[in-house]
């Protein structure tokens, strides 16, 4: 037990960390339905982002994925496997499955094209005949999330590659007539301190959610955050056997929405005013739209309810609007109090 205790390393339980609502909410939400688009996680230094993302990923259940296949594909559904999978099954072949934790990638901010996709040997097709390829970041994350830590900084052609590949679902590498094409599904979750420059707004809008954190304030809770911290990296053993039961609640809580998401309505009166509000708000396109109906539904999941209500829809607005406001630089109120001063108005009415 002491060699596995110095092999593994702890991460800090999510149901640990004290404060950021805002953050652990959308995240949770695109656990429990990554068609939201991933989140845009904004703030200040040091304020947990990495702890958070880290924690989110460990706390959920293991999945079920054919053995030595490098995309971790699904072992029935053919959405979430590999072309190479697809052929066994279809050929009868006996398919191995195991559990594996859920992928947790990190997205260097050097890496390279070839890193990210993965790259074919031209050699080896030419001379052998054979599709050799080397499988890159985005086939490690698949059917897990895909952490890149200031993304601000990433190079716009690797963000513009990481979005349409966490919005079909696919990745597909081509070189010299040669392309490989396996599933990319993935939960994107990029953060970033606006100190250090934005992202332009096409890639901004992109992402499902966006997330705002601020250093708190209060000094009893930085107190309470500070041992809370010192606790775990003293005896992170002891810490994690405290929140082992809040961890498995958490657990089966998302697991129980994953499997009550399908069932879960949004009356039509409802969603035409998540649309009035978007259309107030001036919000171009319909991603806004479609990002509050499908994130106001993983609450109402996750609330174990049948059907979405009003309050569903406020708890998630502003994290799926914020960022697609257009920026008036004359403006004297945030988008935060611009969206609260639309939405008391239309959810009233």
């Amino acid at each position: 037990m002491d060699f596995i205790k110095n092999i593994i390393r702890p991460i800090f339980p999510f149901t640990a960390i004290i404060g950021q609502e805002e953050m652990k909410l959308a995240l949770l939400l695109n656990v429990i339905d990554p068609k939201i688009g991933g989140v845009m996680i904004m703030g200040d230094r040091g304020t947990g982002k990495s702890t958070t993302i880290r924690a989110i990923a460990d706390l959920l259940p293991q999945i079920s994925v054919v053995q030595d296949d490098p995309f971790n594909s699904h072992p029935s559904n053919y959405e979430l496997m590999s072309n190479e999978v697809k052929s066994s099954i279809e050929n009868g072949d006996n398919i191995i499955q195991k559990l594996i934790n859920v992928p947790m990638v990190d997205l260097p901010l050097g890496a390279t094209e070839d890193r990210v996709c993965g790259t074919i040997d031209i050699e080896k097709a030419l001379t052998e005949g054979i599709k050799s390829f080397e499988p890159g970041l985005l086939a490690k994350a698949n059917r897990g999330i895909l952490y890149v830590d200031e993304v601000n900084l990433l190079d716009d052609h690797l963000v513009d590659i990481l979005l349409d590949s966490a919005a079909s679902g696919w990745n597909t590498v081509e070189r010299e007539g040669i392309s490989v094409r396996h599933p990319a599904r993935f939960v994107l979750v990029g953060s970033g301190n606006p100190e250090e420059g934005e992202l332009r707004p096409q890639l901004l809008d992109r992402f499902g959610m966006h997330a705002e954190i601020k250093t708190v304030k209060d000094p009893c809770l930085r107190v309470k955050i500070v041992e809370q911290r010192s606790k775990f990296d003293q005896d992170p053993y002891s810490c994690l056997n405290e929140y082992q039961v809040k961890q498995n609640e958490l657990k089966k809580r998302i697991l129980l929405a994953q499997d009550k998401l399908p069932s879960v309505v949004i009356d039509y009166a409802l969603r035409v005013k998540i649309s009035e509000i978007c259309s107030e708000l001036n919000v171009d396109g319909l991603r806004g739209d479609i990002v509050t109906n499908r994130a106001a539904k993983a609450l109402a999941a996750y609330n174990n309810k049948d059907i979405v209500d009003v309050e569903d829809i406020k708890a998630v607005i502003k994290l799926c609007l914020r960022h697609r406001l257009r920026k008036d630089p004359l403006d004297t109120i945030d988008s935060g109090s611009k969206i609260d001063q639309v939405v008391d108005k239309i959810l009233r009415s």
